[in-house]
């Protein structure tokens, strides 16, 4: 589990492989140190495991379904990525409950500058919509964001100022792809209720 609170910007050191999945290798310093052979870890927002650490350097491996679901098909060498260790039991919870599960990939549709941040409307699908309200949580390429607005086919957030120096989404622009997580309390929630209502 994560809480969608960026703790280091990685680089991509290379990509290998393809729709039958994806050898992935990671420079993340702050995070090598601290992380062990199977442990978790989200790149971008991905729940992925750590296959080798060589000094500052992480192996991870995708399979077929993350790569379908996830923007990490289309990373390159020096892309950068946001990167967060699983949370411990007495770590802080800063941001919401993270599975690193990607719902869907949404499209970013404007990125406008919004005081010291950016406010940034992002084309999203049904199935992520469903579970949006407005002040809740939402997940945008590993980042706990709270939904600013709310639109029959999108949703906005604002980036404030740390966000931006802290994390890849300073770098948004219109028509790019990102990986996006709905908050998890709300599927559940809509599991419990389904039967009851339909008993009604």
């Amino acid at each position: 589990m994560f809480t969608g609170i960026v703790r280091e910007l990685a680089r991509v050191v290379s990509t290998e492989g393809g729709a039958g999945g994806l050898a992935l290798v990671v420079e993340a310093p702050k995070t090598a140190v601290q992380l062990g052979i199977g442990d978790s870890i989200s790149i971008s927002g991905v729940c992925l495991t750590a296959g080798s650490i060589e000094g500052a350097q992480i192996s991870l491996h995708a399979v077929p379904e993350t790569l379908t679901r996830s923007t990490l098909g289309s990373l390159v060498e020096g892309d950068a990525v946001n990167v967060e260790p699983a949370v411990r039991a007495g770590d802080p919870l800063g941001g919401h409950y993270v599975q690193g599960h990607v719902d869907a990939v949404g499209r970013v549709q404007s990125v406008e500058a919004d005081g010291e941040g950016l406010r940034v409307l992002v084309g999203a699908p049904p199935d992520v919509l469903r579970y949006c309200v407005e002040k809740g949580s939402v997940t945008i390429d590993g980042v706990s964001l709270t939904v600013a607005e709310l639109g029959p086919e999108e949703f906005a957030v604002a980036l404030v100022p740390h966000t931006l120096e802290a994390t890849t989404l300073s770098a948004l622009r219109p028509g790019q792809n990102v990986n996006l997580e709905a908050d998890v309390l709300a599927k559940y929630v809509e599991r419990l209720l389904i039967p009851r209502l339909r008993s009604e």
